[in-house]
């Protein structure tokens, strides 16, 4: 097995280094910029009528990014630079040859939408991070910074900024006021700034730059021009604190006899953040009691499969310079910190009886959590977090009204540290994190990990202008708890140490800790020329936990993967560019079981007129896998072939509109899939957008787990045929009075049903033959006195019940929506009135899915939740 890897690994090398392009000769631009004169200042209001003006020089000279790279635009553009002690100054001319036609798209922040400028400073000099300031002809604001060489991209960052626009004959003209506190820089004498202004011309969707940059570039940032002529300015300290006050109503339908459930809860809550320039490129963030109630709730998700679903991290605090503290270390989501942890629903549960009544929180109050993050003119990125949550209580109460309350969730403290080091001129780092976990457990709690540590070292070198790059990282965990604590550990999906056909795994309930590794090696071609391709090496011990205060789905696996990809980067009269891709990945276990191969192939075109299709098809000939009888001996899918296809329109038409198809298809028809996709995107008019994405699926299954008995001593695994419908609609609109006032809209119906018939037993589970790896129960041996109740099973036909299943038909339904109202009075300072509304339950399976949405969202009264929070942000 592992000589197999090491030779694919060689592969990939030998052929990195047959198919080395030439480098080209990079010709870097400079701005000169030059201080605003004594007594003279400059207004921001998008005319550029200042006298101040006149001390810098125009430059222009832009050149097209996409479609037609390197040409001369269809629009010119120019634009000055210039500053004084606390601010710079950006001044821009986008010429247009017809100006009532200028695209004036009023949205909410960081929308993006219509004709726009951009600004990308890298004030760090770093060739990977920076600051973006976008502002469109309709005067939204937009901010991102920049991480990755232009791969990440977190428009969760919201500087305190000042631009306005203003349309004349000759096009439109924008100014920008840009507080050095908002940007991060050493102390020297001279400033050397990396630069970069992009505009989009939106009538021709024409991108043009300052700074050329081939489409072959292997990354953004690092092909920056250079801003100079900043002397003698001082980083500014940042200094911000933002109260806030919430007032929240919540209204619900009442419970009878319920006293937790009376109709109606009031809360007022207070809290702080603040933002602390410790040094000029150093910030420390904090926060009291923080408050998440205008956060977009998670969209509606259903796993037969038993594991954990991973859900995006939406509140601000941990979003902010989430880059730092990011170490992916394998693929898919696994990462050794997710934020989503601090927080979570409690884990506890309490001994209430079938008669007794239930309070329980939702998630555990973070007491507070600081955050020290940024990044030295010398290269380091730094990162510590911590966080405290609170003991969470149930409260329960029996029918005489005796209340109790019992622990659910302890008092965890939660810490990450994450260290990065550039050297050879920007272009490599090593870097290194450290996350530890600690509850304060009590008897009743026993069953959590009392601690859990884990360590981690990343490597990335670039050569050859960024083109070529080998990356690797290390990671290694420990956590320590009871022996019952360390058993279910032991136990649970993303182990299965219980495994019965496992030789290198097994569960020991003496034991009171537990130690892991994981890791990735990989090589490839992230730039030059037309080629891109990548092999690499991902392993998962048996042992590894991370899901303490990080992402791990699934341990015991070793994968190897390998991708080539051909771009079309010239454009054509038939295309604007397109590419394709072949893939190939196999995984095995740590026992040397050869569980899985798949070959894929992907491809994306964008036509001359701006419409596009993307199309794709795997073959996987060899699908094992250790999990799918949670803890049974390991199990065989049959072949499987999938494709998918999907198209759309121009997306900067008032109407367009998205596609989809995928279908899956298992041999022997094990299993299948098929899934409709429609996304609709409308903009009658420049101060409203509306958009819906429908998805419907059906997911048959033969062979979908259902539960494990016991027969006659000897463990039975349980299948069934599923019939699995899910459809999901989410509703978006956004409606802007201005670019600082809005009415957002979210809403999401969503609803998932599974019947079963043929329940079978599991006979010879790796079988090449579906019928020789399950046995159908005859109709002697199972039977059910009605729909829905349990089926009794007498597998010997001798008259008595051998053992019961419970009926495995479901059907979920869920609703969440959000109409908020967000007005940002001044800079950084807003008010959020917001009105939501939910509700999560059980439907009937056996009707249509249209009627349990009728019956169980629109019919059903709902939870509802009125909230106004204001926030003031005082800037010191």
């Amino acid at each position: 097995m592992f000589k197999y890897l090491y030779l694919c690994l060689i592969f990939i090398l030998c052929f990195t280094l047959t198919y080395a392009q030439k480098d080209t000769l990079k010709i870097i631009k400079e701005y000169i910029t030059a201080p605003i004169p004594v007594g003279e200042s400059v207004i921001i209001d998008g005319i550029l009528s200042d006298s101040a003006w006149d001390n810098v020089h125009w430059d222009g000279d832009f050149t097209v990014f996409e479609p037609n790279n390197g040409k001369l635009p269809s629009q010119a553009t120019m634009f000055k630079i210039t500053y004084d002690d606390k601010y710079l100054y950006v001044g821009i001319k986008c010429l247009d040859s017809i100006p009532s036609k200028i695209e004036k798209r009023l949205s909410r922040r960081d929308s993006f939408s219509g004709d726009w400028i951009e600004v990308n400073i890298d004030s760090y000099s770093d060739k990977r991070t920076g600051f973006s300031f976008n502002v469109s002809a309709a005067g939204v604001k937009g901010d991102e910074f920049i991480s990755q060489n232009g791969d990440f991209w977190d428009s969760s960052w919201n500087p305190i900024w000042y631009t306005s626009t203003n349309i004349d004959a000759e096009g439109w003209t924008a100014e920008m006021k840009i507080p050095f506190s908002q940007l991060k820089f050493g102390s020297e004498k001279e400033q050397i700034w990396g630069l970069q202004v992009h505009r989009r011309y939106f009538r021709g969707e024409e991108r043009s730059i300052w700074q050329p940059i081939s489409l072959e570039a292997p990354g953004w940032v690092s092909e920056f021009g250079r801003l100079k002529g900043l002397n003698n300015i001082k980083p500014q300290k940042q200094l911000e604190i933002q109260p806030f006050l919430v007032n929240q109503y919540d209204r619900y339908p009442a419970q009878d006899g319920n006293p937790f459930r009376d109709g109606r809860d009031y809360k007022l809550n207070v809290g702080l953040d603040a933002k602390i320039g410790l040094t000029n490129d150093l910030t420390l963030d904090l926060t009291v009691n923080p408050d998440f109630g205008q956060v977009d709730a998670d969209p509606g998700a259903i796993a037969l499969d038993g594991f954990q679903i991973f859900f995006e991290e939406r509140r601000p605090f941990f979003i902010e310079n989430k880059n730092i503290f990011d170490y992916e270390f394998a693929d898919g989501n696994d990462n050794v910190f997710y934020s989503r942890r601090i927080g979570r629903s409690p884990q506890g549960f309490t001994t209430a009886t079938a008669t007794e009544f239930i309070d329980e929180p939702t998630n555990s109050t973070i007491l507070g959590a600081a955050k020290f993050s940024g990044k030295t003119k010398n290269g380091w990125s730094l990162g510590l977090l911590e966080s405290v949550t609170g003991k969470m209580f149930a409260d329960v109460e029996d029918v005489a009204g005796n209340r109790r309350s019992e622990l659910v969730e302890p008092l965890t403290n939660y810490l990450v540290g994450r260290v990065q080091k550039d050297f050879n001129e920007r272009n490599s780092y090593i870097g290194g994190i450290f996350t530890a976990t600690n509850r304060n457990l009590t008897d009743e709690l026993n069953f959590l990990r009392s601690a859990a540590y884990t360590g981690g070292v990343d490597f990335r070198h670039s050569w050859k202008n960024r083109n070529y790059y080998f990356e690797s990282n290390f990671v290694t965990s420990h956590i320590t708890g009871s022996e019952k604590a360390i058993a279910e550990t032991q136990n649970s999906i993303t182990h299965l140490f219980q495994r019965v056909d496992a030789g290198h795994v097994e569960v020991d309930s003496t034991r009171t800790s537990m130690s892991g590794t994981g890791g990735k090696i990989e090589i490839g071609k992230a730039g030059g020329g037309n080629w891109r391709y990548d092999g690499g090496l991902i392993w998962r011990s048996p042992e590894l936990e991370l899901n303490d205060i990080g992402f791990l789905r699934q341990a015991d696996e070793i994968k190897q993967t390998a991708s080539i990809k051909r771009l079309f980067l010239k454009p054509t009269n038939f295309y604007r560019r397109a590419q394709m891709e072949l893939s190939q990945y196999t995984t095995f276990d740590f026992e040397g079981n050869y569980n899985r191969v798949q070959y894929q192939f992907e491809g994306f075109i964008n036509y001359k007129n701006n419409w596009w299709t993307e199309l794709g098809g795997a073959h996987k000939p060899r699908i094992f896998s250790n999990t799918v009888l949670r803890g049974g001996p390991r199990w065989r899918w049959s072949d499987e072939n999938f494709g998918y296809l999907f198209f759309g329109s121009d997306n900067r038409k008032k109407v367009s509109f998205t596609l989809g198809y995928v279908n899956s298809q298992a041999a022997e028809n094990n299993f299948s899939l098929e899934r409709y996709v429609l996304r609709l995107y409308y903009q009658p008019f420049d101060a409203f957008s509306l958009s819906i994405s429908s998805e419907y699926e059906e997911n048959p299954n033969k062979t979908q787990y259902v539960t494990e008995k016991s027969f006659n001593g000897t463990p039975r695994y349980i299948t069934g045929n599923i019939d699995q419908r899910t459809f999901s609609t989410s509703i978006r609109f956004n409606y802007s009075l201005n670019p600082n006032l809005s009415i957002q809209y979210y809403g999401q119906p969503f609803i998932s049903r599974g019947t079963y018939t043929d329940l079978n037993f599991v006979n010879n589970p790796i079988a090449e033959n579906l019928n020789e790896r399950v046995t159908l129960f005859s109709n002697n041996q199972i039977s059910s006195s009605d729909i829905g109740n349990p089926y009794l099973i007498d597998e010997d036909i001798d008259g008595i019940v051998d053992y019961e299943i419970e009926n495995p038909d479901f059907s979920f339904v869920q609703f969440r929506s959000n109409l908020v109202l967000r007005w940002e009075y001044i800079p950084g300072s807003e008010i959020f009135l917001v009105w939501s509304q939910g509700v999560v339950g059980s439907a009937n399976p056996y009707e249509t899915l249209g009627n349990n949405l009728d019956a169980q969202i629109f019919g059903q009264k709902k939870d509802n939740t009125f909230l106004i929070k204001a926030t003031y942000r005082f800037v010191l």
